[in-house]
């Protein structure tokens, strides 16, 4: 344990078990002139954070006794020390260790072993964002207008690293289908696309739904890969299994306070929805449905049938579009439906890309 010599402005803590992990970490930083200071275990570091003022700290996951997770938890239950940003530093690259990380209060998660234009990146973002978050507290009411701008820019920073943070996730959704190839970007374009036309959506609707239906199928991760990827047809157990991945993602997004996240929430849960109340996992109907999962129903389906997958082969452009037309009003909104008719040439220019 060891507090360096005054560096710069800037006071980073660095948490890891493994002295070269830390070495390499301050060559990368030391550049920008931080003033650094490290720990080799949990124990340490809450002891550096109960003496000395940071502000930012990297921190490695698996350590012995005090691991990361249960650091970062003490840090964000103490009013005084919750507003430091914690970049978690790990091996560690499941979607459960992620997952926990931001939940428990992360406000960055980079795996190892990692690039040192991404690590610098990725550092100064967060030293940057805390650093105004400490003006803002601290400015006087004289600087209110100034203070507003900030704050706006503040939360369009942090609808930038819900937007990372789901890029992560649905990229490890991907790794787990040889087939999906750029299922979750076509889908992301046909839903904005239908909402763009939608009379009673706005620009803002639109793009809110193209960043959070990526996350659509993210609760399939719950689904064991011998049902996912079955070549042959389900079985009603087997199909039961399936149906579950809607619920498994709305309950791990669900929390979210914030918009982009909230929106992936009711996608996830309410796609597999049907109009006129065959779906799943609900049998909601009609307009309650919310509108963002009947447009991300009708972006999803168009995609899965236009492309192949390991229990069929692709169908014909025009055998999806009379699927979808002939489901009109049972499985698909039929308002939708005449948007996608009458737009049709653009969403067969994305499919076909």
């Amino acid at each position: 344990m060891s507090i360096l010599p005054y560096y710069g402005d800037f006071r980073v803590l660095i948490v890891d078990d493994v002295a070269d992990n830390i070495q390499v970490i301050m060559n990368t930083l030391k550049e920008e002139s931080y003033k650094f200071s490290f720990a080799t275990d949990g124990k340490q570091a809450l002891e550096l954070i109960r003496l000395n003022t940071f502000d930012l700290i990297l921190l490695d996951i698996m350590m012995p006794g005090i691991d990361g997770y249960e650091v970062c938890a003490t840090i964000k239950q103490d009013p005084i020390l919750s507003d430091i940003p914690i970049i978690f530093l790990t091996a560690k690259s499941d979607i459960d260790s992620i997952k926990k990380g931001f939940m428990l209060g992360g406000s960055d998660y980079i795996t190892k072993p990692f690039h040192a234009d991404e690590l610098l990146s990725r550092v100064k973002h967060q030293l940057e964002l805390y650093r105004s978050k400490q003006i803002l507290k601290h400015h006087n009411l004289n600087l209110q207008s100034k203070l507003e701008k900030k704050e706006t820019r503040l939360l369009s920073e942090l609808e930038e690293n819900q937007k990372e943070m789901i890029y992560i996730l649905t990229e490890l959704m991907e790794a787990t289908s040889d087939e999906t190839g750029k299922h979750i970007k076509r889908v992301a374009e046909c839903s904005r696309l239908l909402a763009h036309y939608h009379k009673s959506l706005s620009e803002e609707d639109a793009n809110l739904i193209y960043d959070a239906s990526p996350m659509h199928d993210i609760g399939k991760i719950s689904i064991p890969h011998d049902i996912l990827h079955k070549k042959e047809k389900l079985t009603p157990q087997e199909f039961n299994i399936m149906k579950t991945h809607a619920s498994v993602a709305y309950n791990l997004l669900k929390n979210f306070d914030r918009k982009i996240l909230k929106s992936a929430a009711i996608i996830a849960h309410e796609h597999h929805e049907r109009w006129d109340g065959s779906g799943y996992p609900r049998g909601l109907a009609g307009e309650d449905i919310h509108i963002y999962g009947r447009i991300v129903a009708i972006a999803d389906v168009f995609d899965a049938l236009t492309h192949k997958r390991v229990y069929k082969e692709a169908w014909s452009i025009e055998e999806a579009v009379e699927y979808i037309k002939n489901h009109s009003g049972s499985k698909f909104d039929p308002y939708l439906v005449e948007i996608f008719l009458e737009h049709l040439d653009e969403f067969i220019k994305i499919a076909q890309d």
